[in-house]
């Protein structure tokens, strides 16, 4: 078995779903009291929000290749970046490690286009629906059209994040906008909606939507499951 590097803290609410999902993936699979080969670096998630919404990405880009330099040095043979935003220096990490990268925006555009997919909506913090480097992969490599809320619900999707969900705040009302904002996106013509965010999933992953969604936690490790296990 591969030992999966996975760098967390962004927010360490997901990465509980994370260590949690790579353990119950490795024991469906080889049964008994297996559980997954997984070393984790926790950064301090305070410091890179405030680099996130300063636009510093530079810095933000510097200091997790250091935690991802640290995890190879560990002995980690892959590496999981255990946030859908901070995918936005994903390139610049990867250009700091020698190991593989597993990129949460393709895990899950794999799976919609296996489920026959076009069109899906986002959900995520605002620099995930606003910016290229997530949208734009999932329409150049994987051909999907991304539907993303009017502004202004984006905004509340992302106060939602970081003043709840990342805090450990799962609120009813919220909930219930969440749904509101997904049937939107159902209506506007997409299929599913990615919660694009690893926080998210912890709000809505088992309430009834309108259309499927895609929690991108899960699917990056179930993804990295079958990387651990190849």
């Amino acid at each position: 078995m591969k030992c999966i590097g996975l760098l967390g803290g962004m927010s360490w609410e997901s990465t509980v779903s994370y260590y949690q999902a790579l353990n119950r993936g490795v024991r469906a699979r080889l049964g008994g009291l297996h559980s997954a080969r997984v070393l984790l670096n926790s950064v301090d998630f305070a410091e890179i929000e405030w680099l996130q919404h300063a636009g510093d990405w530079p810095a933000t880009a510097r200091l997790l290749s250091v935690a991802a330099r640290d995890l190879q040095a560990g002995g980690a043979d892959f590496l999981l970046i255990g946030t859908n935003t901070m995918h936005k220096v994903a390139p610049e990490i990867e250009a700091a490690i020698e190991i593989p990268l597993l990129h949460i925006a393709d895990a899950t555009a794999k799976r919609l286009v296996a489920d026959g997919v076009t069109r899906v909506g986002l959900l995520g913090t605002r620099f995930t629906m606003e910016q290229d480097f997530y949208m734009g992969r999932l329409e150049t490599l994987f051909g999907l059209e991304v539907l993303v809320p009017q502004e202004a619900e984006r905004e509340r999707v992302h106060r939602i994040i970081y003043d709840e969900l990342c805090l450990g705040e799962v609120r009813g009302a919220s909930r219930a906008e969440y749904l509101t904002i997904i049937a939107g996106l159902a209506q506007a013509g997409a299929e599913a909606v990615i919660l694009g965010c690893t926080e998210i999933a912890l709000l809505v992953g088992d309430a009834k939507a309108a259309v499927p969604l895609y929690d991108t936690t899960a699917i990056h490790a179930e993804a990295a499951v079958e990387w651990a296990l190849s």
